[in-house]
């Protein structure tokens, strides 16, 4: 019998840590709760989107607001395109800006938003137009080293 109760404990245990593990899995990769059927798809186009990748974050002032759904590449344009799903809840005039941005200095790449003034808001589908692609810091790194041979002729 004691035996018996030792090995619950220990299994018990065991489950426990699996579940923590997942928890912290989903938090560390980005997979956090985020209920896609209360959304509308917006649309941007970028000419460089460095290391953005589906599922992630879309945020206005810090907080999560979306994720990102699909990356394409737009054949007419030879950019990169990406839709997006906002919750409802969030509404943005149609003149918002969006960019690329970094968490960090070599961190995560997410969508910011910054809101616009038109009285207009985004519907279902459209497309915002006013973006800025990501900072890619090896071209920083270029122009830096390039800048100083310059310089120095």
């Amino acid at each position: 019998m004691e035996r018996t109760t030792l090995d619950l404990w220990v299994g018990a245990f065991v489950v426990a840590g699996f579940v923590a593990l997942a928890i912290l899995a989903f938090k560390v990769g980005n997979l956090s709760t985020y209920n896609v059927s209360e959304s509308y798809q917006l649309k941007a186009n970028f000419g460089n989107i460095g290391g953005l990748k589906p599922t992630a974050s879309v945020r206005s002032a810090g907080v999560l607001i979306g994720r990102v759904t699909e990356i394409r590449l737009d054949a007419s344009r030879y950019e990169a395109e990406v839709i997006m799903s906002i919750d409802k809840r969030y509404q943005f005039p149609r003149d918002t800006l969006i960019s690329i941005q970094t968490s960090g200095l070599l961190g995560e790449q997410y969508i910011g938003l910054k809101p616009g003034v038109d009285e207009e808001m985004l519907k279902q589908g459209d497309e915002i137009r006013q973006s800025r692609s990501a900072m890619v810091l090896e071209d920083l790194i270029g122009q830096f080293i390039a800048g100083k041979a310059e310089s120095a002729k």
